[in-house]
């Protein structure tokens, strides 16, 4: 009984942070008497707006340089691009590639300009980056205020202020580029996914011919189950299947449970029946397919029901926040993201291991930095207005600070702590100021609160940071 109660005392403690922003967001609900069906539809569009964007802070948070304030310059680019793009008249998502494809080397410069300086900065990356994204701010202004009409003849009515100099305030992408990756469908997401395993196949293929290797059978067998894919695509009836632009949450919610099911069927028919592994634990699986029997039966109820009915998510976005979660976990198990984790934990065994550490850590920043321009494009293509001047100001306080919420720290992150934080960081934005008028009478009350559990949580975590920086015991001097 002892051991169990450590065991819950231990768990409280480390989840802290976690359970009392559940707390904070169960009362606020309460308190402003929202529909349930209210609040989780615009739950499910704010994390497809800015769960991308969160998930691109974990890579820095590996590699030993905290929690990178840096991502609004990876959002400046993606502005650039989607400037010249609406400029341009290009829409949907030939649009939406464009901005892609013009803002991808822009984010990969400017991330290889931010680490280059964090190696001259070494153990004060946070703060480096939190004064460089003002200071890109202002190179940034300078360039829409002025290089733009001033130096860089741009004639728009729509898009230039009327003097002819300078970009309004705010563009209207309705018509262009809004929705230009909500709407695209699952069999076109599909189509573009087998299309670029084809085409990494072929390349592999060819590379081995000319180098006179052999070709593995997993990359004839990836080949094949790629065509094999693309043609059942093309297929009418399947192609009318996956026509569809979102998913009910209903549907998602029983296709991820019947995942569960079969998941851990396969395991135990794996291991049990074809590995004939006597040993092997069926309680643990037994156990995961009875949780997911219930999630099946807990749809069916009324109020369930209604919840998840009133949810459409969009499929290519999800997809995308989905593919950055999985590309997270993966990159762990690679040499890069073994040797971006020696540097995090201490770039003393590092480079005694050989690691280039600078290097390392520039490629880091690389890879925050696009993943944070693209993300942005996704928060402004969902949102459907560019906010010239204000759309990258609070990007990263406001990522950093759903991160923290989630349990993360300075030192680590993981991808469940950043999606756990999206929901709880964004369920209280949702009710805050209705709560705040049901309590107080006044609206702007509960904006200045969640205003002020942005900055406090960011504020107290640097705070605990440098104290246990501080509290460090210092090794003692060798005889």
């Amino acid at each position: 009984m002892g051991r169990v109660k450590d065991i819950l005392l231990r768990t409280v403690l480390n989840n802290k942070v976690v359970i009392l922003f559940a707390i904070l967001c169960i009362a606020a609900i309460y308190t402003a008497q929202n529909p349930l069906t209210f609040v989780a539809s615009e739950l499910f569009t704010r994390i497809g707006r800015n769960g991308f964007m969160v998930l691109a802070l974990l890579i820095p948070v590996l590699a030993g340089m905290g929690l990178n304030f840096g991502i609004v310059i990876g959002a400046i680019a993606a502005q650039i691009a989607v400037f010249w793009t609406v400029y341009w008249g290009f829409e949907g998502s030939s649009g939406f590639l464009l901005c892609l494809l013009l803002s991808t080397p822009l984010a990969i410069f400017f991330g290889w300009l931010v680490g280059k300086l964090f190696n001259r900065m070494k153990g004060a990356e946070m703060i480096a980056g939190l004064i460089l994204g003002y200071f890109a701010d202002g190179l940034y202004q300078l360039f829409f205020l002025y290089i733009i009409g001033g130096i860089i003849p741009v004639s728009n009515p729509r898009l230039i202020i009327s003097g002819g100099i300078g970009v309004k305030n705010t563009i209207d992408l309705t018509g262009n580029l809004k929705y230009s990756l909500d709407n695209i469908s699952s069999g076109s997401m599909l189509t573009i996914a087998c299309g670029a395993v084809i085409l990494v196949t072929v390349v592999k293929i060819i590379a081995a011919l000319a180098k006179r290797e052999g070709i593995p059978k997993k990359t004839w067998l990836a080949l094949a189950g790629a065509l094999i894919m693309l043609g059942l695509v093309m297929l009418p009836p399947v192609s009318k299947l996956l026509s569809a632009r979102r998913l009910l949450l209903l549907h998602g919610v029983l296709l991820a449970l019947a995942a569960v099911i079969a998941k851990q069927a396969w395991l135990m028919i794996n291991n049990r029946l074809i590995g004939r592994r006597k040993d092997y634990p069926l309680g643990p699986r037994f156990f995961l397919i009875a949780l997911a029997l219930a999630g099946v039966l807990l749809t069916c109820l009324k109020p369930a029901e209604e919840i998840l009915m009133s949810v459409e998510i969009p499929i290519a976005t999800y997809l995308c926040i989905l593919g950055l979660y999985l590309f997270n976990a993966a990159l762990l198990k690679t040499r890069l993201g073994q040797n971006m984790r020696t540097v995090g934990q201490s770039q003393t065994v590092a480079h005694a291991a050989g690691i280039d550490v600078n290097r390392t850590r520039i490629i880091a920043m690389i890879i925050s930095t696009t993943l944070a321009c693209w993300g942005q494009l996704i928060y402004l293509q969902n949102i459907g207005t560019f906010s010239t001047y204000g759309a990258h100001t609070q990007v990263g306080q406001y990522a950093i600070a759903a991160l923290l919420v989630g349990g993360a720290s300075v030192q680590k992150a993981t991808a469940k702590q950043a999606v756990i934080g999206v929901i709880l960081f964004h369920t209280l934005f949702i009710v805050a100021p209705q709560a705040g008028k049901e309590l107080f009478n006044n609206a702007q009350l509960g904006e200045y609160f969640r205003v002020f559990v942005a900055y406090g949580v960011i504020a107290v975590s640097l705070a605990m940071h440098a104290w246990k920086t501080a509290m460090k015991p210092k090794k003692p001097l060798e005889a």
